[in-house]
């Protein structure tokens, strides 16, 4: 159902995302829709159906945000490191996005809100609609509920954030957000776009991205992949941003935080 950009002749043009059909768009309403009356629905529940709410259950929301986070990072990390754009829908939807980004970056900004955050919006109900049924007797329980709520709810924000995270001058609220370090920030995000493009993947707060190169996560991944399967990281993305330089495409130095396509 994605139709691809035409008109991309001019060698001076970089590429872009796919193009979403009306279909899609209606798909993607409806996902977002759903999305987030369940949340509401769960929300509900715990603030008045909980039969035990402790002060110490609402640690599970910090906890859910922080493992929403480092999620985040798993699919960021993977989506640039490994597999092809030429897969059967994946490589469409979710590989050749990260492929143009990282050449494009700026071209995130030009998105709409339903082509930001429609393909995870299909995630929601998947997550949401189990945890509405959980019974709210116990301080575990409720404690597994509210790590539920949160983690959905930073997840299903996660590609709004990114986005808000690329513009320089983001809405106010988010901006306050971003300076405290509840969201991404843009000079957080900034980092993953400079060389060597292989750090701070996570991209919903960013909490989870200084442990993560600390303890050097992603490089220890990849070594242990590499030696398991003999497929070598990001040799898909470079060889996205390799073609465009055979094809003459380049920024003119008007990528926000730079980009790949003339290193």
């Amino acid at each position: 159902m994605s139709i691809p950009v035409t008109g991309q002749t001019e060698t001076s043009r970089l590429p872009v995302h796919l193009k979403i059909s009306i279909v899609t768009r209606v798909l993607y309403a409806l996902a977002l829709l759903a999305s987030g009356v369940l949340w509401i629905l769960l929300l509900w529940r715990i603030i008045f159906d909980a039969q035990v709410l402790p002060w110490y259950s609402l640690l599970a929301a910090p906890a859910g945000i922080l493992v929403a986070d480092f999620c985040s990072g798993l699919v960021h990390w993977g989506s640039d490191t490994w597999g092809s754009e030429s897969m059967p829908i994946l490589g469409k939807r979710l590989l050749h996005p990260f492929r143009v980004h990282h050449v494009n970056p700026a071209d995130f900004l030009d998105r709409s809100f339903l082509d930001t955050n429609g393909d995870i919006a299909f995630l929601g109900p998947l997550v949401l609609l189990p945890a509405l049924q959980i019974p709210l007797e116990s301080p575990l329980l409720v404690m597994a509920t509210i790590f539920i709520a949160a983690f959905s709810i930073a997840g299903l924000m996660t590609n709004q954030i990114h986005q808000w995270a690329h513009m320089q001058h983001a809405p106010v609220l988010v901006r306050w957000l971003q300076r405290w370090g509840i969201v991404l920030s843009h000079t957080a995000h900034e980092k993953h776009h400079r060389p060597p493009y292989d750090r701070n993947y996570c991209i919903t707060t960013g909490w989870c991205n200084r442990p993560l190169q600390a303890i050097q996560f992603y490089r220890g991944a990849e070594v242990l992949i590499t030696s398991l399967t003999g497929a070598q990281p990001r040799t898909d993305d470079h060889d996205f941003a390799a073609r465009l330089r055979i094809q003459g495409v380049h920024c003119e130095g008007r990528c926000e935080f730079g980009c790949r396509c003339w290193q």
